[in-house]
Formats: structure tokens, sequence, C-alpha cells
């Protein structure tokens, strides 16, 4: 038996107390017992099925078709489980490109991603960051809601069969939730009285759920004007008490933020380890970060030296907690014991805990995909290879972010040639007063590695489609462009060189060149008639120690316009300088859309159609080489495109190399 109240506000839950309150069960004693478990997917990124379509293969290492086999085979251990999702569900992959921007998804369609999930039965999903990349329309459409934002049609459309809680997120219009800001899932588990019998017995699960508040600067172009946000814990401490006033035997909150034990402020991207400190949580679902918690095997997580963190059985300042990887590779698991105290259910810490189960749990051997979840999506999957198999020109040299850290451009360079285009382009258009500025652009590698030895860009010579667009820029971001000067300039370099770790040219031993703290998307390579040299044994943020523009020393004062995404010019990243009030540019049109756009106009790409990289480093008497690791068997791409020296010192035999480079 299963049913849910949902809880619209205060009011509406006052009124429901007043009104007779829940269906009373079974009395328990005290000593009963029960174990409940509570079962969590999050950052799925629209990877409903093994399959990569930038590769256009198979893909046994991710997916949401294996992780039903392993939701699935948890019900049939715990009898009495919860599901939810923690948002960045529905973006992420050519399959969900398609149904929002090439053939958007009719009103009376479901969304492929929700298709997947039903089939499952979800109890309850949150709203992540992602969610806003389409647009609050296409959100309240593939979601199936009435939302009360501008911009949003008011029309009823077709959304999953769960429902979604959002606590922290308001209307602009009225300063009302957008989404139901709590609701109590209610089901019958099985409990045990203090003798062993079996007994049926109602379970009230309250959820909050939360999404992190910087979408206001991330999401700008979609959310300025209709939407506000609260911090993770005014949000939980304003809607707490309606929610425990349901009678509710314990309280989840479905959090799409990671951990951050840092001063809190109510903008903090990563607020969870702050959220664990509000009395009256139960367990904590935690997301956005594609990371594993908990995660001791792992010597070099982050979360073994956190303050107040169990990194062994998953708890948080002593609240069970759990963040179940990304991209369908993994299922989180909170196992609650529960033992009737006082009257009430209460969590027997030391008998419960927290697991991530990996689809893979070993290399090459991955569990098997549930068969159901393809048959259900086979037809929007069929019109997406199709789509991504578009041909729109020829290269003739290789594209690829094998080497990217050490400062090949093959890739980078297309996006950045095709955002500083749009770019030059709109201002002769829109601001000719800006027209003296000298125009840049900025490119991370989004595909270098994170994800396995498949997650780089790899653009072979020969035909170029819309799937190796999409294999250049993996995020629907939109293109955007500020208004800097060469001292901002500079400390955007330093905060990209942050990348690398300090080297030491005394140490006889082979010393790792990257700092793999600093994500890969955050080394932005600024092209646009620039040089610049990296000193790799300077502390950071003194790093740069050559910028020149057209051959000349970057004064601090020249002023720049650089092309970039609306993720970066908002401030993500944390660039000095860079917070948002310096935009000149912020067009609904996304930097995928550019580039393609660049590659249709240059249907014969060959190297003279991109620049040669801006990246030098000071060259080191090393003895012995720096170390990187990429995919296996490709220093002669590093080669081609220019790089020097770079040579491959170790096959892993897991598909990636360990590499030597000699700056």
């Amino acid at each position: 038996m299963h049913r849910l109240l949902l809880a619209f506000s205060v009011a509406a839950t006052l009124a429901a107390c007043t009104s007779g309150g829940h269906k009373k069960g079974p009395q328990l004693e005290d000593g009963a017992r029960a174990d409940v478990a509570l079962l969590e997917t999050t950052d799925l990124h629209a990877n409903v099925l093994s399959f990569d379509y930038f590769k256009g293969v198979q893909d046994p290492t991710l997916g949401f078709e294996r992780v039903a086999t392993l939701i699935r085979a948890a019900r049939k251990e715990y009898p009495n489980t919860f599901l939810f999702d923690d948002g960045d569900t529905i973006q992420g992959t050519a399959l969900s490109d398609h149904q929002a921007l090439a053939e958007r998804l009719p009103c009376t369609e479901k969304l492929a991603t929700y298709k997947a999930m039903d089939a499952l039965g979800y109890d309850a999903a949150t709203i992540g960051n992602h969610e806003f990349n389409y647009g609050l329309d296409f959100l309240a459409q593939v979601t199936g809601a009435r939302m009360n934002a501008d911009g949003v049609d008011a029309q009823d459309c077709v959304g999953p069969t769960f429902p979604f809680v959002l606590s922290n997120v308001f209307s602009a219009r009225d300063g009302k939730p957008i989404y139901q800001p709590f609701l109590v899932v209610e089901k019958t588990i099985t409990a045990y009285t203090p003798d062993g019998s079996a007994l049926s017995v109602p379970l009230r699960v309250g959820v909050l759920g939360f999404a992190p508040p910087p979408i206001l600067k991330w999401d700008k172009r979609n959310l300025e004007g209709k939407v506000t946000t609260m911090g993770v814990v005014e949000a939980a401490q304003k809607y707490l008490p309606p929610l425990r006033a349901q009678n509710v035997d314990l309280v989840v909150t479905v959090s799409h933020g990671g951990l951050n034990p840092d001063t809190y402020s109510d903008t903090m991207e990563n607020a969870n380890w702050h959220l664990a400190g509000v009395a009256g949580i139960d367990a904590i679902l935690l997301g956005h970060s594609h990371d594993t918690f908990p995660n001791a095997s792992n010597p070099k997580s982050r979360f073994n030296s956190m303050a107040e963190v169990d990194n062994e059985r998953g708890f948080v300042r002593g609240v069970p907690a759990v963040m179940g990887s990304f991209w369908g590779k993994g299922l989180g698991v909170i196992k609650l014991a529960l033992e009737r105290k006082d009257g009430r259910w209460q969590i027997a810490k030391d008998k419960s805990y927290s697991e991530v189960r990996p689809i893979c749990p070993k290399d090459h051997e991955c569990v098997p995909a549930d068969g159901e979840i393809a048959k259900l999506v086979d037809r929007e999957h069929r019109a997406t290879i199709a789509w991504v198999e578009t041909a729109i020109g020829q290269t003739d040299y290789h594209l690829s972010t094998y080497f990217a850290d050490q400062g090949d451009v093959s890739a980078l360079g297309v996006i950045n040639a095709a955002q500083r285009d749009f770019t030059r382009d709109w201002i002769k258009s829109e601001r000719p007063d800006l027209a003296n500025i000298p125009v840049l652009s900025a490119a991370a590698a989004f595909k270098a590695g994170f994800a396995g030895p498949e997650d780089y860009s790899d653009v072979k010579p020969g035909k170029v489609t819309i799937k190796s667009a999409a294999d250049l820029y993996l995020y629907p971001n939109t293109i955007a462009a500020v208004q800097i000067d060469g001292a901002i300039l500079k400390g955007w370099l330093e905060k990209s060189a942050e990348r690398f770790n300090k080297v030491d040219t005394t140490s006889a031993e082979p010393q790792a060149m990257i700092n793999t703290r600093v994500p890969t998307y955050n080394f932005d390579v600024i092209q646009g008639e620039l040089l610049y040299t990296i000193d790799l044994t300077r502390a950071p943020g003194q790093r740069i120690v050559k910028l020149d523009y057209q051959g000349k020393p970057v004064d601090p004062k020249q002023p720049f316009l650089v092309a970039t995404n609306n993720y970066r010019a908002s401030g993500s990243g944390s660039i000095p300088g860079l917070d948002g009030k310096n935009i000149v540019l912020s067009a609904e049109v996304t930097n995928r859309d550019v580039v393609i756009a660049w590659l249709k106009a240059h249907p014969q790409l060959t190297r003279r159609d991109i620049e040669a990289s801006p990246v030098r480093f000071v060259p080191l008497k090393l003895k012995a080489p720096l170390t990187f690791r990429s995919r296996a068997g490709q220093a002669d791409v590093a080669k081609g495109n220019g790089v020097r020296g770079i040579s491959q010192i170790k096959d892993n035999g897991d598909g990636t190399a360990t590499y030597g480079f000699m700056p």
C-alpha cells in the first residue's frame, strides 16, 4: 500500500492536521524494530542507456538501465524501501538535447528519462541546477507542473508519475514555491515486535528538496526576474516545523549539493555539511559533486579528512548520508535500523550505515542491463542516433582533448574560434561602441578523463557531424561575453593554472603534473592573439610569468572582451573579477549551436582555421618527467598536434596510460 500526501503550504498543513490527521495504524510497543532502505540516484544526466552518443558505441560503465538492475536487487534484499532521485536528471546527453532542442518533445509525450524512471516506481525527486538549462517552460512541461512563474505555459502536460519537492526556489511573481516545498510519503512496512512477530504498519517519511542557490547566476538568462532562492539551511528551518506537524516518522532531505564545511552562506553551492546540523533531519541524500559518499576505500577521497564526517559508514555530523555517484554509475543506499522508543521510531545509528553500490564492482565486470528500459525508450534512442549522425563538414586533422592540459588546442581552438567570431559579429550589429576592444575567447575541456578512458573529446580526421560538435562541447551552456581588463585577464589565467601541482626541480622522482582537486572544466584556455607562459615551479597565483597580446605585454588596465559561457560569465569557477556584473553579451544561443554553425561555415576544416596554442611552459631542468594520465596509445596525437615533450611511460591496463611530460 502506498499513498502520497502532498503539502503545499503551512496553511494547508495546519488545515490537514486540524481536520483529523492521518489514519492511525497498529499500535507498536517499545522494542519493536524495522529495517528501511533509502535508495538514491543522482546526476543521471539523461544517461538512460549504457550508450555513448558522441562515440556511437555501447558503454557498460554507465546508464540507468543498469542502475535499474541494482534497484530491483536492493528491493529483494530490503522489502521496506523508498526510492528518490536527487536531480540533474533531464540534461546531459544527445538524447536530452534532441528532445529539448532539436525536436522538442510535444506536451502530450513523456520525457524518455522519466519513462525509464517510472518503470522503477520512484517515490519522489528534487530539482538540480541542470534542470533549469532548457528554461522554465520546458521544465514545467516535462515535469507535468503548473508552474507559478513568468513565461511558463499554463497547459497541463505529461510528466512522470512521481512527485517533485523543492523547498528553496520561489516564484518572483508572488514568493510562493514553484514546486511543493515538502511532501509526505506513506508506505506500509513490515516491522517486528519484541517477540519477533511480523506486523504490517504505516511509515510516514517527510521529504524536503533543495537546489543549489547559485542557479540564479548559472542560469541567469532562464531565471532572472522569474524565481528567487533561499539558503538550504534557512529553507530547512522554514519548512521542518510544518512538515513535522504532519506526524511524520522520519524526515529525509533530497539535496542537490555536496559537502563543504567552510563558513556557511545562503548562496553556498554545497551546503549539506551545514544542513546536517539542523535539528530534525534524519537522513540526507547528496548529489551535484559527481562524487561518491561514503568512499573510504579511496585513500584520496576528500571526505577522509573532513571534520565530523564518517567516510566509512556514511555519516555527516551524526546524520546518515549518501551520494550515489553520477551518470548512472551507482546506486546510493542508506540502511536505517529503526527501533521503537518512547512511542516513536528512532534510528539505531550503531546498526545503520550508508553505501554506494557501483554498476561495475570490478573493471570489465558490470551488472547486466534491465531489458525493460531499452524497450521503453527505443524510439527516442534511434531518433537521437539518426540526429547526431547528420554530417556538417570535414576535418583534415585530429581534434582531441587527450592533452588539453599540456597545451593541445586542436579541440578547444574550434570552440574559441566559433565563440570569438560569434561575439565579433554580435558587436558589429548590436554594440558598435565596443568595436575597438579586442575580443578573446575562453574554453575548457569538459571531457578530459574524469569519468574514465573514454571520457575525452575525440574527432578523427574525416567527416564532422552534429555528434562531433556535441563531443567538443558537452553541455547546453549559452554564449556570453564579459568586459574585463588586463589585470582580471591575468587573474583568470592564474586561476586556471591552479590545475597544476607545484614542481620541485630538485626531485629525482617523477611528480604528478595535475592537481586533481581542480576539475578540468576550470582550466580555461584563452585565445585571441595571446601568448602566456606558465612557470610550474611557482606557487598558485604567481605562475603567469609572461602575458602578451599581439606580441606586446598586456597592460593591467587594457580592456578586453572575452567570449565564454553563461556559467563562467556569472561567476562559476571563482575567477577574480567575474561576478555577473561585467556581462555585455548574454544570448539565448547555446555554445554548442555556435560551434555547429561555425563548423558549417568551415566545411573543410584545416589547422589554418584555428589559432596555435597560446600556452607555453617555462622550460625546466627536471631529473624525472612530470606524470599524468590520459587514454592509452595516444602519444602520436600529441605529436601530430604540435605538443612536444610527451611520451607514454606505462599502459595501466584499464584503457589509460601514465604519460611523461618534459616542459
